[in-house]
């Protein structure tokens, strides 16, 4: 009997198609000193947006997440297979959460997905994320951030598919995509043979 493969999507950059992704690698170069510094928040965190600015700052940042990805009908059709489950895992902070409830309908997430999770409780997306895919005990996990990919691989037992940018390509790794449609093709040819 087969084992039904546990799928993770991430929303911003996977679900949804993000086209300033590609500057994450420099946004990260320059919030780093400016968050240890300035903010006051440790270096190796992601940046949490403290004031009422901030957030509002944070709100425009995740309007450029503003369609679905190229691939999401593929998904769809590929959730209707018994031999898979698919969950939504966005490291988001609850602040966000209306934002991404309008997602939710837009893509229609209760159709396609066992379960949508969102960090209401506003800890580090790499530890939110860590715990859903071990709570869930997913086998994949598709992620689009470099840095949280590398953190979850050194911590769960998960496979980490990576939908890459025109920047971070040139890094090596063995599960690297450019869009969510590769990742659906993988995982339609990787579930029929999934035991």
């Amino acid at each position: 009997m087969k084992k039904v493969l546990k799928v993770g999507f991430d929303l911003d950059g996977v679900i949804l198609y993000n086209p300033i992704r590609v500057f994450r690698p420099f946004a990260k170069k320059f919030l780093k000193p400016l968050k240890a510094g300035v903010l006051g928040q440790e270096k190796e965190s992601f940046y949490f947006p403290r004031s009422n600015f901030e957030k509002f700052l944070w709100r425009l940042i995740h309007l450029t997440s503003f369609k679905i990805n190229r691939g999401y009908d593929d998904l769809k059709k590929l959730s209707k297979n018994k031999g898979i489950r698919l969950y939504l895992v966005t490291g988001r902070y609850g602040f966000l959460e209306d934002d991404y409830e309008k997602w939710l309908k837009k893509i229609n997430a209760n159709k396609v997905f066992e379960k949508c999770y969102i960090n209401k409780k506003n800890t580090q997306p790499n530890e939110f994320k860590e715990e859903i895919i071990k709570k869930l005990k997913l086998d994949i996990y598709v992620e689009d951030n470099w840095d949280i990919i590398e953190k979850l691989n050194h911590h769960t037992g998960a496979e980490i598919l990576w939908i890459t940018n025109l920047v971070d390509r040139v890094i090596p790794y063995k599960n690297k995509f450019n869009d969510l449609k590769e990742v659906s093709l993988f995982l339609k040819k990787f579930s029929s043979r999934h035991v």
